[in-house]
C-alpha cells in the first residue's frame, strides 16, 4: 500500500507528468522517467507530510527517492 501512494505522489509532485501506473510499471531509477529536481523537491515534502517524517537530504537519504522500493521498505520500517 505504501508503494502504491508513494507512486501516487510522484505523480502529484510531477503534475502528471509521470503517471502512478508508469512509477510502478518501471524497472529504472525515477529520474530515468523524468522526474527532475523540481518534481524532487516537492516529492519530498509530500512523503514528509503524508508520513509524518523527516527527509534525510545526505546523499544515502537521496537515493533513496530513485528507488521507490527501498523507499517504500524505508517508510515501512519506520
Amino acid at each position: 500500500m505504501i508503494k502504491q501512494r508513494l507512486a501516487e505522489l510522484v505523480a502529484e509532485s510531477s503534475d502528471g507528468a509521470v503517471t502512478a501506473d508508469e512509477v510502478l510499471a518501471a524497472n529504472v531509477p525515477l529520474t530515468a522517467l523524468g522526474v527532475t529536481s523540481i518534481m524532487t523537491l516537492r516529492l519530498i515534502d509530500a512523503i514528509e507530510t503524508e508520513f509524518g517524517v523527516e527527509f534525510d537530504l545526505s546523499e544515502d537519504g537521496m537515493s533513496l527517492l530513485d528507488d521507490l522500493d527501498r523507499l517504500a521498505g524505508h517508510l515501512a520500517s519506520r
